[in-house]
């Protein structure tokens, strides 16, 4: 590939830095066959930074989900209670005055159709939604039960399963990381650590647990530092996992090609539907998909995999068979990972 194209790739890196939005951010790109490579950074982070990938996290556990099914120790309509006490989760969804919690499918939960409340952006009673409180730099500790008292105060919007119906929710993936904690017997982290960080050799890829690591990049809310260490150890599968953008890409790929689950599962998780614009969500899987109207100019291609609050995502491009990781380490923006992407998927 030309040293024109990683010229300009760079170039919208340093272009996309600016002081108050983006003081940092870090990119690699590949093809699928290996025959392109680059990363680049600009501002106050370089290739080897390590960042919080935030809700990209969500692709890990959909692998594990996805990794378990095929060692036949879970079924995709396999319900929570099979996993989990009616006490854990009792109360979870009650819509018009009848309890689904136990109803709820494991596919459900991959893919945002289980109507289940968002602990994180839904309003519970009597408190400010945790994003807000978040995002005003208090730092705050919760657990599992916590989530489950404070979705057992929210209104889902829809009974699960509801055709055409989805609502994204943090929820959903925090009950995934029960259920495989039931299944392996082992807390989320070690899985994680033993099913796919050591498998895959990702020695700066780990589930946050230690309030006083500061090795990754803090998030940034506008032109503040978001210094939320205890905020992140309660993420767990949902939206934890530190990584830096060569480790990301080694996932990525890994992922989308076969090594964690059969191929052939990638077909049955493209079952889109809208969450917010302009992402879709499949069945454990976002897809990022501009319509001409937005680029009259050149068609925008599709994207698939992933991307978080910070800003961090880790996408595939079937039609160009490039794959796309990084941050711009930016939690007050969130389109503006997706610009990035678009001017970057131009120059090919």
């Amino acid at each position: 590939m030309s040293s024109l194209i990683t010229s300009k790739l760079q170039n919208i890196l340093n272009k996309t830095i600016h002081p108050q939005k983006i003081p940092g951010l870090v990119v690699k790109i590949e093809s699928g066959d290996g025959s392109f490579s680059w990363q680049g950074s600009a501002g106050n982070m370089d290739t080897g930074s390590s960042y919080f990938i935030a809700s990209t996290s969500k692709l890990y556990i959909t692998a594990l989900i996805l990794h378990l099914r095929q060692e036949g120790k879970l079924d995709l309509e396999d319900t929570l209670v099979d996993y989990l006490s009616s006490d854990l989760i009792a109360g979870i969804h009650v819509f018009k005055g009848a309890d689904y919690s136990e109803n709820i499918t494991l596919k459900q939960l991959l893919a945002h159709t289980s109507g289940v409340p968002d602990y994180f952006e839904d309003k519970p009673a009597n408190k400010d939604k945790l994003i807000k409180i978040l995002l005003n730099g208090q730092d705050e500790y919760w657990s599992f039960e916590d989530v489950m008292n404070m979705v057992r105060t929210m209104k889902p919007q829809f009974a699960p399963g509801t055709p055409g119906k989805a609502h994204y929710s943090d929820t959903n993936f925090h009950l995934l990381d029960q259920v495989i904690e039931t299944i392996t017997k082992e807390k989320i982290a070690s899985t994680l650590q033993e099913y796919i960080f050591q498998p895959l050799k990702l020695e700066n890829t780990y589930l946050y647990q230690n309030i006083q690591d500061n090795a990754p990049h803090e998030i940034y809310y506008k032109d503040e530092k978001l210094h939320i260490p205890q905020t992140m150890t309660s993420f767990r599968g949902d939206g934890g996992i530190v990584s830096t953008v060569s480790e990301s890409m080694i996932f990525l790929k890994a992922f989308f090609k076969g090594t964690f689950f059969p191929v052939e599962y990638l077909e049955e998780l493209q079952e889109w539907n809208k969450i917010f614009f302009p992402l879709q969500y499949g069945v454990g899987l976002m897809r990022f998909k501009l319509p001409r109207i937005f680029s009259p100019l050149k068609a925008v291609p599709e994207f698939w995999g992933h991307s978080g609050l910070s800003g961090a995502f880790s996408y595939y491009c079937p039609s160009k068979d490039l794959y796309f990781t990084g941050t711009v380490n930016q939690a007050a923006y969130p389109n503006l990972s997706y610009k990035l992407l678009v001017k970057l998927v131009n120059c090919f």
